[in-house]
């Protein structure tokens, strides 16, 4: 019998998604939200506040039989500026919850960033974001699911990527044998729902890609595309120098502007790695009635609307 999810990062990509389907199957919704907004279903009802708010915090995990936080950071200029939301901003949450009554099962959207948290800020703050939660293991049922690149309707950041490519050109960063793994936004949807009706906890870190076998590299994502377009698509290898140089000064600019940086050095760092591939094998044996149905070929033209 669905009960009540408190959702953190409601309005982002993969938080909108979820809200509208957690609203399809039944759930009664209460969405952290920084700005108004006035909802068209009974079954949702915002939180005005952010992060640092507790007493909308408090409000907003209150009896809630689940919590899922999805409010993150991806941008910053330095690592303060990610660990105020990313690290700060789940203990928060997590003194939110514990000054209640009773403890709701918590999902952490966390990411595979974490499992290398010496390459970037992100990734540092995600992975510091995780054991913060771990340490409430004797209070809290948490389960932390880390998913790879995630794409779909309503994604800003790899859209531009899968742009260019139907206007012909990939550009690479990092080694044309690099592996990376992709997932879906509805597979990703799919795989929180799973864990919100199971009465299996599934206590521990999960990661999820779509179960391409090895992943994809840039050149299977390149022959890839020009299978189902049927047009010329050219993978551009930009140099290291080059793309270091690029995300240098946009660092900079970024700092005297008061603006926050997307491509950083530690961005960089993160496209370069080799393998970004996920094993599902862990989460299916928890959750064994969601397996990824979407790659990349299935989706690739609705991506972009063609």
């Amino acid at each position: 019998m669905p009960g009540l999810v408190a959702v953190t990062g409601a309005t982002g990509f993969i938080g909108g998604a979820l809200v509208n389907k957690l609203i399809q199957d039944g759930w009664a919704v209460r969405a952290l939200t920084r700005t108004a907004r006035f909802s068209a279903s009974d079954s949702l009802r915002w939180i005005n506040g952010n992060l640092d708010d507790q007493a909308a915090l408090q409000d907003l995990v209150d009896g809630a039989t689940h919590v899922i936080h999805c409010a993150a950071t991806v941008r910053g200029n330095s690592y303060q500026e990610f660990a105020a939301t990313n690290v700060e901003g789940t203990g928060n949450i997590l003194r939110a919850i514990e000054s209640c009554n009773r403890f709701p099962r918590f999902l952490l959207i966390s990411s595979l960033a974490a499992r290398q948290p010496e390459l970037s800020w992100y990734a540092k703050s995600k992975f510091q974001s995780e054991q913060l939660l771990i340490d409430r293991t004797s209070t809290l049922a948490w389960t932390i699911f880390r998913p790879t690149a995630v794409y779909g309707p309503g994604d800003k950041e790899l859209k531009p990527m899968f742009q260019a490519m139907y206007r012909g050109f990939f550009p690479a960063v990092g080694g044309m044998r690099n592996r990376f793994g992709l997932i879906h936004v509805h597979d990703f949807i799919a795989a929180i729902q799973t864990w919100l009706s199971s009465e299996n906890t599934a206590h521990g870190i999960y990661e999820l890609d779509d179960g391409t076998p090895g992943g994809y590299s840039y050149q299977s994502i390149t022959a890839l595309a020009r299978q189902v377009w049927g047009r010329s698509v050219y993978c551009i290898v930009i140099p290291d120098f080059v793309i270091r140089s690029i995300a240098q000064a946009n660092l900079w600019a970024a700092r005297m502007l008061r603006y926050s940086a997307m491509l950083t050095p530690g961005k960089v760092n993160e496209l370069q790695h080799h393998d970004w591939v996920c094993d599902n094998t862990p989460l299916i044996r928890v959750l064994p009635e969601w397996h990824p149905r979407i790659q990349l070929a299935d989706a690739l033209s609705d991506v972009i609307g063609v």
